[in-house]
């Protein structure tokens, strides 16, 4: 088998017949952007770029249109209705939502709706999703009939609203959103966007217009929102059914070295969606080949890291492989205050954790950030890198929510242009390192561990081995340092060990079951429940 088909999914391995998507494509250039500011500079100058006749797509989670994509802006709901007024097409699918007050986005994003619409754009607010099921794509598609080889999509975690937009000294987005008192008063906040270009900019353009022209009222799961939008509809406010999207455009030519897999999640849902009647679960695919060809080291960084279900995936490849180490990075403590938040989180990660600790032994290293003034860092990250070989940025977090349930998109990533450093073949397998997935890890490394981010204190990084003894180190120094009261200069990084949170037998009681219910629930036909199967 090539090295595409050993790590990358095939068409029959998505599991979606009617997918409408390529299994992969080449010739792409993939760049990741870490940390919000330097992903709204990037997107920001894309789309001043943007003039009549062009496209701009996108989905998201949550949007805010008064976040500054600068300092001195424009916010994004002026970058996108000013593009609408140069003549772009502009057409944006944002999740409807809940209230504010449960802590998610419905005001934030019917306003962005009123802004991008004000320009002449169209936004529609999707509530096609499964019961207490959310769209979590985060995607800006940007097309140029008139000239493909411009075309550019970012993919990825970083929302388009308050909280995002801060930058490696990760001192906060001077934006926020009301978060856990832990973060202080501009939560700092860690993401990463991949920046996109070459033929899998088509296959984005695909999802969003497979989403777009979906038949189904975008209302359909909530009647109050259908009657809500009928009075907007009334008033002249609101657009009831999405409208037409231009002619799709050719798929921009080949322009680097990246093999790119679009893997995706949706649920099984009635109405059914028309490119996935039976849900799709292709980012649980995905991860799952991925993982289990890792033989030294898989790194991660992810909000939140519970389930059984992915905590059994590395549970296995630790046991099947007695050299191989997992690396996480997650946050201290939930976003949000309050037993009822904060409980269940602690239930799925301790129980996802200790599945891991029990298969490796000294053998998995699980870290959370903070800034130098001893702040938590929110880690919203979803990054995984396998071996240095194979890489993934996405939406998805490492939960069954995520794999099942709600709406995610990821990009597996796998370069074909082999690291001249050594280790050259770190797993030993043949396939070698890759220069984008180990350049991904080692970018985050150089940023958690304070060193140069030109690649140019590299020394104890590159190993693997050598890379989780310098992890170690560095955060069991800052955790003594702490622990003795803060004595002394403090030690370079940003890592401390991660100490979850331990629950009393009467909390864990109430806490299981809303867990596995509200934050974990579980989005598969009953065939696949049944089998414990994606």
């Amino acid at each position: 088998m090539d090295d595409a088909g050993h790590w990358l999914l095939t068409d029959a391995e998505r599991g979606n017949p009617v997918s409408g998507l390529p299994a992969w494509t080449s010739g792409n250039l993939a760049e990741p952007l870490v940390d919000g500011s330097v992903y709204f500079d990037r997107l920001a100058t894309a789309v001043e770029r943007l003039g009549e006749g062009d496209q701009l797509f996108f989905t998201d989670w949550r949007g805010d249109p008064d976040e500054r994509m600068r300092d001195d802006g424009p916010t994004v709901g002026e970058l996108f209705a000013a593009a609408a007024r140069r003549g772009v097409c502009v057409r944006g699918l944002v999740w409807r939502s809940h209230w504010d007050a449960l802590s998610f986005s419905k005001e934030a994003n019917a306003a962005l709706d009123e802004a991008v619409e004000a320009g002449g754009g169209v936004v529609v607010l999707d509530q096609r999703v499964r019961r207490l099921g959310s769209h979590h794509q985060k995607v800006v598609v940007l097309r140029h009939p008139g000239d493909p080889a411009a075309d550019v999509a970012f993919a990825g975690g970083i929302d388009l609203g308050h909280s995002r937009r801060d930058d490696p000294e990760h001192d906060g987005d001077p934006q926020p959103q009301s978060m856990a008192a832990a973060y202080g008063r501009h939560p700092p906040w860690h993401d990463v966007q991949l920046q996109l270009r070459g033929p899998v900019v088509g296959v984005l353009d695909t999802v969003f217009r497979q989403r777009w022209d979906d038949p189904t009222s975008p209302a359909s799961e909530n009647p109050l929102a259908w009657v809500h939008d009928k009075w907007r509809a009334h008033r002249g406010k609101s657009h009831m059914e999405p409208t037409p999207l231009p002619a799709q455009p050719p798929a921009p030519p080949e322009c680097g070295p990246h093999l790119v897999e679009t893997l995706r999640t949706y649920p099984k849902t009635w109405p059914p969606f028309p490119f996935a009647p039976q849900g799709e679960r292709s980012v649980a695919r995905g991860y799952l080949k991925a993982i289990r060809q890792a033989r030294r080291l898989v790194y991660l960084e992810d909000q939140y890291l519970w389930s059984a279900d992915v905590a059994h995936l590395f549970a296995t490849a630790l046991r099947a492989n007695p050299g191989l180490h997992l690396v996480v990075v997650v946050p201290r403590i939930p976003d949000q205050e309050g037993a009822v938040a904060e409980r269940p989180q602690y239930v799925g990660r301790h129980q996802a954790l200790q599945t891991c600790e029990e298969a490796g032994p000294d053998r998995v290293h699980v870290y959370d950030l903070e800034n130098h003034a001893g702040t938590p860092v929110y880690v919203h990250a979803k990054v995984c890198v396998v071996d240095d070989v194979w890489a993934s940025v996405g939406s998805d977090n490492f939960n069954r929510r995520s794999w099942t349930h709600d709406s995610e998109l990821s990009s597996g990533v796998l370069d074909t242009t082999r690291d001249d450093r050594e280790p050259r073949d770190p797993a030993g397998t043949g396939f070698g390192a890759r220069v984008f997935a180990r350049d991904l890890r080692l970018r985050l490394a150089r940023e958690h561990l304070d060193r140069a981010l030109d690649g140019s204190e590299d020394d104890g990084l590159l190993d693997p081995g050598a890379f989780v003894a310098t992890l170690d180190r560095a955060a069991t120094a800052l955790q003594e340092w702490h622990d003795g009261g803060r004595v002394g200069p403090r030690p370079p990084g940003r890592l401390r060990p991660h100490r979850p949170k331990r629950l009393s037998r009467l909390t864990r009681l109430w806490a299981t079951p809303l867990y596995r219910l509200v934050n974990d629930p579980d989005g598969r036909p009953l065939r696949l429940r049944l089998s414990k199967s994606f």
